[in-house]
């Protein structure tokens, strides 16, 4: 019998690897688990394919250089955060986010005021 741990998934087609890497530290910083998948489709079936299939019931799909975090029950295309040409800051806090919105903490943010970065 195969078990498989609750985790994070996040599909991906064509990930920018760089991006990819700072979503899983983003994780990694949280204490949750995550599971990377290659997964044909765009950017809104993969976030929301990702989240409905965790136990977790939190998701991210990463689509060459986008990125989108999706929840259990949000309408495919409603994501939480989308993100186009991110700077790694911004792929790290949407990986926390999704550790976060599981352990009900406040989100990281993900875009900056006047493009600065936020502390």
């Amino acid at each position: 019998m195969v078990v498989s741990r609750p985790a994070i998934i996040i599909y991906t087609k064509e990930a920018d690897a760089d991006f990819l890497r700072e979503v899983c530290a983003g994780i990694e910083e949280e204490g949750v688990l995550y599971q990377v998948q290659p997964r044909e489709g765009d950017l809104d079936t993969l976030a929301w394919e990702a989240a409905n299939e965790s136990m977790l019931g939190s998701g991210i799909g990463i689509c060459g250089a986008r990125l989108a975090m999706q929840m259990y029950r949000l309408p495919r295309g409603k994501n939480v955060f989308e993100l186009d040409m991110p700077a790694f800051w911004q792929c790290r806090n949407l990986g926390a986010n999704s550790a976060r919105a599981i352990k009900k903490l406040p989100f990281r943010p993900v875009t900056a005021r006047n493009g600065e970065r936020p502390q």
